[in-house]
């Protein structure tokens, strides 16, 4: 099982500073600027950790708000020092860089940051004298500067600014820059110039980039151990120029097979070419390569013996020349994945579970095109198979999506992936901490796509946990989130009887604190817009049911809920549902139960008492619809607006006694024995109908409710009846004089079975 340990002391106390930076590290100047106080001095581990968890918290929790001028904290170096910091997409601008201008970073990498222009190039070069690691992936417009353009006046009003290739920035200065990552970097900047002044690169990644000459590459033959050309369109002399660099170690030249048509081919000549001369190779990339001729040993030999790593059994012929096998070899979208014996530690393909999430992890951080569809391998592995590596899986899959939060194709893929990574059957191998990770993913997901596919497998994930308990932590969002997508004009019907469904769960078995605050989201409005529009298609389905159901919960013991439910026209659908749907018995009972709330309120009942209301709850005292649930539910609205006395009673038909006698002769039928298709949290609204003499009736049926309870589930409902107090308040009943004396028989029987169940769960043990 996956650990439940809690975080580090370092990252509680920074996630607690992030968010509550003006009670902690900062105070506002101005009311507008963050300001660090002046006795603060934090050393570079610490505000490394405050940067990048700033970062990815802005990417990742919606809830958190960033502030303008955050890195201006960082803007001293005498007080904050900042040396490795990870910055990602359009969190960061060309003020934030140079706000951090004065210090010594080693380590910079800004990936996909599509906001940096120009302007950062400058910022770049305070850097110059201390950057061992620079990144600069996807940040397609650092290479651009605005320019006012020459012309009228009325030209530069409709054009004031356009954009200019720099030409002129080299990294000269960059003396102990050691690794560099170019990645798909826009067309038109030579790259040849932009690199020369670059004595001893270490790692070099051109990733997108294409380059008909990489002969400039051999300037660092004797330095340069990590070369990726990931997406470039090779040539022979692109291979020949890569056998000369012998110190590498690290050689990638995959491709995404589907994103363009490349020439050329792998053959057997070239991967001989770099087994011979790379001697020092220990990890290479050749997925989504075509081979242009048999690179395999012929099939039989392949098939004897145990499946092994050593290169002198390679499936792959080139690979019988390496001197031991890989640490890593990429076969992504290869056929070569599929052989029996890979010379490697760690191999990338689709062959198997390993191959796979291999793929994945290799491919996340800047190959969302590669990892969706490696996810998607993963998605057909949990669902048709059973996921062995279950923990890494989910972290990957996690990893991916908090990732390429904005990508659809890694939020379908990825959301499918966790449905089924999730379900009951991998449920005891996964911790409470890791469970929270995949809830907050699928938020994610669903606050930035509202598409259809993204929104249908999140909500089927959040099905596969225990609702409201395991959503507790972020209770508010995703009732908001919920609310939302029932509340989109159109709607897909599957969607929409899940969002219906979650919505039950969430708003059933929660205090009231959190059902009011639901409440006040539009909760209320929402669930009965839904019952109108299936009203007026004249269709009663699950979302019908589920929306009185979820109705029926969230206004238990929730007075203002109530309210909203008669404010919104809710005994007007109530009615309505009644004549459209006679023998639909679940939802008369959610119906009832939801009235039977409302009634419980004194301040209501008034608007209840209306010829037409008594009239529909006193003929359903005689229905037998799902067992005795509507016909007890229809007489505990009537007893709670008896409760209020005759002189309540403002309505000449139906007469007070009439009805009162239909409510005894309605509870005399009941079977004291019944099965409940009901859940008390609280007895309260049933226990203050038992010390009143005004209706024996409401007396009565009270009475037997709990008889009926403490008899059929004595587990659940003895404790709660003694714990609130209600066998003293039985036992005065008996001594009351306007009781009826079945009445009292019954009160009785429900003392003796909570004083048998109290005998009976009594510890004798000493």
């Amino acid at each position: 099982m996956a650990s439940d340990s809690p975080e580090s002391l370092m990252t509680l106390c920074t996630d607690y500073c992030l968010r509550n930076l003006e009670g902690t590290l900062c105070y506002l100047l101005d009311n507008e600027t963050l300001r660090l106080h002046p006795d603060i001095f934090l050393p570079s581990e610490i505000c490394d950790k405050l940067v990048n968890e700033y970062v990815e918290l802005v990417k990742t929790d919606s809830v958190f708000e960033p502030h303008e001028s955050f890195f201006t904290l960082f803007s001293d170096p005498r007080s904050t020092r900042l040396a490795r910091i990870h910055l990602r997409e359009q969190i960061v601008q060309d003020q934030d860089l140079e706000a951090i201008r004065k210090q010594d970073l080693v380590e910079l990498y800004l990936t996909n940051c599509e906001k940096l222009t120009a302007k950062s190039l400058q910022t770049l070069v305070s850097f110059s004298h201390t950057l061992i690691s620079l990144s600069l992936f996807g940040c397609c417009n650092i290479f651009y500067e605005e320019e006012n353009p020459g012309g009228c006046e009325d030209d530069c009003l409709v054009n004031p600014t356009r954009q200019v290739l720099v030409k002129d920035f080299t990294f000269e200065g960059f003396s102990r820059l050691r690794f560099l990552n170019l990645g798909r970097l826009i067309e038109g900047v030579n790259v040849e110039t932009l690199l020369r002044p670059l004595a001893s690169l270490a790692a070099l990644d051109l990733s997108g980039i294409q380059l008909n000459d990489v002969g400039f590459l051999t300037q660092w033959k004797d330095s340069l151990v990590s070369l990726v050309l990931y997406n470039m369109d090779l040539s022979e002399e692109h291979i020949q120029v890569i056998a000369q660099l012998r110190k590498l170690r690290h050689l990638d030249i995959s491709r995404d097979h589907l994103s363009s048509y490349y020439k050329f081919k792998l053959t057997r000549r070239v991967l001989n070419l770099f087994v011979e001369n790379l001697v020092n190779l220990t990890s290479l990339d050749i997925s989504g390569h075509t081979m242009l001729e048999n690179c395999t040993i012929p099939s039989m030999e392949e098939k004897m013996g145990q499946t092994s790593i050593e290169p002198a059994k390679s499936s792959i012929a080139p690979f019988r020349g390496l001197k031991r096998p890989l640490q890593f070899l990429g076969l992504f979208e290869t056929s070569l994945c599929r052989l029996m014996h890979i010379p490697a530690y760690k191999v990338s393909g689709d062959k198997n579970e390993e191959q796979v999430l291999n793929a994945i992890e290799a491919y996340t951080e800047h190959r969302p095109e590669i990892t969706s569809r490696a996810i998607n391998l993963l998605f057909d592995i949990a669902r048709i198979e059973r996921c062995s590596q279950l923990l890494r899986a989910l972290q990957l899959v996690i990893t991916a999506l908090k990732c390429h939060k904005d990508d659809k194709n890694i939020q379908v893929t990825g959301s499918a992936a966790l449905f089924y990574l999730t379900n009951s059957e991998y449920r005891m191998e996964q911790s409470v901490k890791l469970r929270r990770q995949v809830i907050q993913v699928v938020l994610n997901g669903m606050e930035s796509y509202q598409e259809v596919t993204v929104q249908r497998n999140c909500c089927l994930t959040l099905c596969n946990f225990s609702i409201p308990e395991e959503l507790e932590f972020q209770y508010r969002r995703v009732n908001e989130l919920l609310l939302n997508i029932l509340n989109q004009s159109r709607q897909d019907e599957s969607i929409q009887r899940i969002a219906v469904h979650l919505c039950n769960a969430l708003v059933c078995q929660v205090d009231n604190d959190h059902k009011e605050a639901v409440g006040k989201m539009g909760f209320v409005m929402t669930m009965l817009k839904l019952i109108q529009k299936k009203l007026a298609d004249k269709t009663c389905d699950q979302v019908m049911e589920f929306s009185w159901s979820a109705l029926w919960n969230i206004t238990d013991e929730t007075p203002d809920n109530c309210e909203m439910f008669l404010n919104y026209s809710g005994m007007k659908l109530f009615l309505e549902c009644l004549k459209e749907f006679p023998e639909k018995q679940e939802l008369h009972r959610n119906m009832l139960g939801l009235l039977g709330n409302v009634a419980e309120v004194k301040e209501l009942r008034p608007q209840l008492m209306t010829s037409q209301f008594i009239s529909v709850f006193s003929n359903l005292l005689e229905s037998k619809a799902d067992g005795i649930e509507v016909s007890y539910n229809a007489c505990g609205v009537l007893s709670h607006i008896m409760f209020d006395g005759p002189e309540a009673w403002g309505i000449c038909e139906p007469h007070r006694e009439e009805v009162v006698k239909r409510m005894w002769a309605a509870i005399q039928s009941w079977d004291i024995n019944s099965r409940r298709n009901i859940n008390y949290r609280s007895f309260e609204p049933i226990l203050r109908l038992l010390p009143q003499g005004i209706s024996p009736v409401s007396q009565h049926w009270a009475t037997w409710a709990l008889y009926n309870l403490v008899s059929v589930y004595p587990d659940k409902y003895c404790p709660l009846l003694i714990k609130e107090g209600g066998i003293p308040l039985l036992k005065d009943m008996i001594k009351m004089a306007s009781a009826r004396q079945e009445t009292k028989e019954m009160a009785r029987k429900v003392i003796e079975h909570c004083s048998n169940f109290k005998e009976e769960n009594m510890d004798t043990s000493r």
